[in-house]
């Protein structure tokens, strides 16, 4: 008798239990419900750097890439452009807009009595204009911008590389924030064999890190090829 009272005080209480672990929590082998995110699209062009910190930028899938599961490059605006077609750019810092617009480009043996490391500078001039009200300075290379020149074979050359931080063209050479309503004219020199020179491409990655791109001509090209080569060739 004893041990069939002892067997039922058992039963109560493992009953008892059970329903208390019902009542305080989620049944055994389900999981608690998760919170409902909210629907966002990851992959949408428009969100500004701000959103995308705020909204994506904790997601397991592609996490410490850049953001699409790639190995961390700079995302690409697809339009590839020629010379004179202008790109509308982020600002360093992602301050402001700048609209880039590449004029000009021509291919020469020196600089002010200065020879090219490989077989050619190559010179690019480059309008920059603000389009918001706030002042815009364009990416820095010390950050995630800058401009590139990509060789038909793909590779990255970085300006002013070489000996082409010797080139320095007098109307061509502003730098720092441009304010809004004006525009100033810069450029910008690489240092080149003839097969990395030949069919490149002009790349310039602004300030929220996207490559901007311009199909580059094979030769002399543009309204200021002329001045541009002239000045190349003052000494002094």
């Amino acid at each position: 008798m004893r041990t069939r009272i002892a067997a039922g005080s058992a039963l109560l209480l493992a009953a008892a239990l059970a329903g208390c672990g019902a009542e305080d929590g989620a049944p055994s082998g389900e999981k608690p419900p998760t919170k409902a995110s909210s629907s966002v699209d990851c992959a949408d062009a428009s969100f500004d750097q701000a959103e995308w910190m705020e909204n994506c930028a904790g997601d397991s899938e592609g996490a410490g890439t850049g953001g699409d599961g790639t190995d961390g490059a700079p995302p690409v605006d697809e339009t590839v452009r020629v010379l004179g077609e202008p790109a509308l750019t982020v600002g360093d810092e992602g301050v402001g807009v700048l609209e880039m617009t590449p004029t000009s480009v021509v291919f020469a043996k020196e600089s002010d009595g200065n020879a090219p490391a490989k077989d050619v500078f190559v010179v690019v001039t480059v309008k920059k204009r603000p389009t918001t009200a706030a002042p815009a300075d364009e990416s820095s290379p010390m950050g995630p911008g800058g401009w590139q020149w990509k060789a038909p074979d793909g590779q990255a050359l970085d300006e002013g590389d070489g000996e082409s931080y010797n080139v320095v063209l007098s109307d061509f050479s502003a730098s720092g924030a441009i304010q809004p309503g004006s525009f100033v004219w810069g450029a910008e020199a690489f240092d080149l064999t003839a097969a990395q020179a030949k069919g490149g491409m002009l790349v310039y990655v602004d300030g929220e890190g996207t490559a901007h791109q311009w199909k580059m001509p094979e030769e002399d090209s543009g309204p200021h090829a002329a001045e541009v080569k002239k000045d190349l060739s003052t000494v002094g």
